[in-house]
């Protein structure tokens, strides 16, 4: 069965300043993530990049960090989103074996790892990084598939596959 493990969140605007969502717009975005999530789910994950991205940037944006694993199926279907971890504004902490962990109680077969950067800034980190390839490293001795770490920023993502990173 699919998931989320997060609730809708208050989104900090380009121009640096924090807007307070009513209920009325609370709503609406639960709904959009809904309505996104159902489309995700009913589709492979993978066939298309921009569908990818768009359901990364939506689902992790913040004003602090957040760490999220897409846990996917045989045929790159969401079986779940679930959030691994919230930080401060330039960091949070995540355990590779936690996130492998939970891959194997779900019975995925891929990994799409996501995060984001509130200062806006997708540039991958050293930390960034070095995460990354301790997850990699449990995925390839576990025989998981270890797909991407796609880190978003304001307004754009950055995929360390993308970057030669993995």
């Amino acid at each position: 069965m699919t998931q989320f493990s997060e609730q809708p969140a208050s989104f900090t605007q380009d121009r640096g300043f924090r807007s307070e969502l009513n209920a009325e717009e609370e709503a609406a975005i639960s709904t959009a993530r809904e309505i996104l999530f159902r489309h995700i789910s009913r589709n492979p994950v993978l066939t298309s990049w921009a569908a990818v991205v768009d359901y990364c940037s939506f689902s992790v944006r913040g004003d602090v960090e957040r760490f999220h694993v897409l846990y996917l199926d045989r045929k790159n279907r969401l079986i779940s989103d679930e959030r691994m971890g919230v930080g401060t504004v330039d960091h949070v902490p995540v355990y590779p074996r936690e996130v492998i962990k939970r891959a194997l109680i779900l019975g995925a077969s891929a990994l799409i790892l996501v995060h984001n950067h509130p200062s806006g800034d997708p540039t991958p980190s050293e930390a960034d990084l070095a995460m990354t390839k301790e997850v990699q490293k449990g995925c390839r001795f576990l025989g998981l598939t270890l797909h991407d770490h796609i880190i978003v920023g304001a307004g754009h993502e950055v995929s360390l596959r993308g970057l030669g990173k993995m």
